[in-house]
């Protein structure tokens, strides 16, 4: 087999991986979607409790019935502008597995769209933009009859030493 035909089989094989179903989000005009394995909840936005010297796209830590998860802004994340809370902003909590560490934390969306089943035929691989722009989070791109969907990996959003920042600043 050469190179490229085994490079293909292997692009395919971790395509096929990746069907399944995905809470699919909103974040501006960008739909995007994560598994759904990764979700434990939708919760409505509510009081943040803002953590002092952490960056700007940590919104603070909640209260989740007795236990305190950080809660980040995917907007703020990703670089886009921040905006304003409407009546469908909120927070999707996750659980976030990176090398030895697990955490529950939120993430604040502009709006949930649905659940969808996703077959590998309808996801290609994320585009290279070069070396210069990280995408290792994006695992794929899901072709949909209305949109695109951008398939987010929620354990490579944030590096190991943010993880661990954050763990340590909720306790």
């Amino acid at each position: 087999m050469t190179q490229t035909a085994q490079k293909t089989n292997e692009t395919n094989e971790s395509l096929a991986n990746l069907a399944g179903k995905y809470l699919t989000f909103l974040l501006g005009d960008e739909s995007y979607g994560i598994e759904i394995l990764k979700v434990q909840e939708i919760i409505g936005m509510q009081s943040i409790t803002r953590i002092p010297r952490t960056p700007e796209y940590v919104k603070g830590v909640i209260n989740l019935r007795g236990k305190v998860i950080p809660v980040i802004d995917l907007r703020l994340r990703f670089g886009m502008e921040a905006a304003e809370v409407s009546r469908k902003t909120c927070i999707i909590v996750v659980q976030v597995a990176k090398a030895d560490i697990n955490v529950t934390m939120g993430i604040v969306v502009d709006e949930v769209s649905e659940v969808l089943e996703i077959a590998a035929a309808e996801i290609e691989p994320a585009p290279g933009f070069g070396t210069r722009v990280e995408t290792s989070f994006i695992m794929g791109m899901a072709k949909t009859e209305s949109a695109v969907k951008i398939l987010l990996d929620i354990d490579k959003i944030m590096s190991e030493n943010e993880m661990e920042a954050l763990a340590k600043s909720t306790g």
